[in-house]
């Protein structure tokens, strides 16, 4: 004689098949939006903010390089090379990319502030030739 009853399979709750679907992939998909937004978006806000850094390097400035040398912007030799002195008549060539911070800014170049002046000084004599001719 046999003590155990036979036991039978229940059959499977019939439900949605594409919602189950996304129901198990739903926490992939929050992992993914919370690396997004915590570690991808700021590094791409990173990267794009140390591009601009470095498009807008000019003669002066003074820059500290990944290395940890600090020097002053000598000369901008092409896109991807500066020249950088780093004591009196000591110039290395340094990799734009190995720029990592620039300390001081230097002045922007007086050519722009030349045609300012010249603009006033052109509007000051437009405005005495009037008081002549009265």
């Amino acid at each position: 004689m046999m003590f155990v009853s036979p036991a039978y399979a229940q059959a499977a709750a019939a439900g949605g098949g594409s919602f189950g679907a996304l129901e198990q992939f739903l926490p992939l998909i929050l992992i993914f939006v919370v690396f997004y937004f915590l570690l991808i978006r700021p590094q791409q806000k990173k990267m794009k903010q140390h591009k601009e850094m470095l498009g807008q390097l000019r003669r002066g400035d003074r820059v500290l390089t990944a290395g940890g040398i600090i020097g002053t912007v000598n000369k901008l030799i092409n896109d991807t090379e500066v020249s950088v002195e780093i004591a009196e008549g000591v110039r290395v060539r340094v990799l734009r990319t190995t720029i990592t911070e620039v300390m001081s800014k230097t002045e922007p170049v007086a050519a722009d502030k030349a045609p300012a002046t010249a603009d006033k000084a052109k509007d000051d004599k437009s405005d005495a030739e009037p008081a002549a001719d009265k």
